[in-house]
């Protein structure tokens, strides 16, 4: 029986090394490389094509959030397990929305891992107790307000433009990090604040906060 090929996707590299450990004590999983931020973990799922992702939220650059819709969108194939210590409702349902597999929280034990590991590659979806309570309660907020999430309104690409530019990033740095050119990144910030109704980068940071896409 082939193994399942898992990549590590983490900021912390304590916590990778402590995941890595763990799975390598069972022989039916391999852990193939580790990423410390989200282009990196875009990059090495790539080149590496693994089974399943476990991508923590927070991390440098892209977020979690954000490279599991590129991923996503790269190779569909490939699952998401959300490895993270946010219980947020609005993580919760974006990430659900860009189509992971599975999410855990970092305090569960290791066999919870396991099974959400087992499940995923089962073709189920794994979510956490707290988390599936929170889901429930997250959905049906939604269908008895039947408002849209004005952040809904925005395209793949501008969602990226506005965490990094929340994050203080300069138009040539993200220009880099996103391969595109600083013209692009300025005509997405236009784009993302008309959509929005935002005036200036305090407003976008304000609003990436509200809406716990940076901390």
């Amino acid at each position: 029986m082939s193994k399942i090929r898992v990549i590590i996707a983490d900021d912390h590299s304590l916590v990778r090394e402590g995941i890595a450990a763990f799975l390598k004590c069972h022989d039916n999983i391999e852990v193939i490389a580790e990423a410390s931020d989200g282009l990196e973990a875009i990059d090495k799922t790539r080149q590496l094509h693994p089974d399943i992702v476990l991508m923590d939220v927070a991390m440098p650059k892209l977020g979690g959030l954000e490279a599991t819709v590129e991923i996503r969108k790269n190779d569909p194939s490939v699952k998401i397990l959300v490895l993270t210590q946010y219980d947020d409702k609005e993580y919760i349902l974006r990430f659900l929305k860009a189509g992971v597999s599975g999410y855990l929280l970092k305090k569960a034990v290791g066999s919870d891992l396991i099974s959400a590991i087992t499940a995923i590659m089962a073709g189920e979806t794994y979510l956490y107790p707290a988390i599936a309570s929170k889901v429930v309660d997250g959905f049906l907020g939604k269908e008895a307000s039947h408002t849209q999430d004005s952040y809904d309104l925005l395209t793949d690409r501008e969602k990226q433009v506005l965490k990094l530019v929340a994050e203080g990033h300069t138009h040539k740095d993200i220009a880099q990090m996103l391969s595109i050119s600083p013209k692009t990144v300025i005509a997405h910030q236009t784009n993302l604040c008309e959509k929005l109704g935002l005036s200036s980068k305090a407003d976008i940071i304000k609003f990436a906060f509200s809406k716990a896409i940076i901390k």
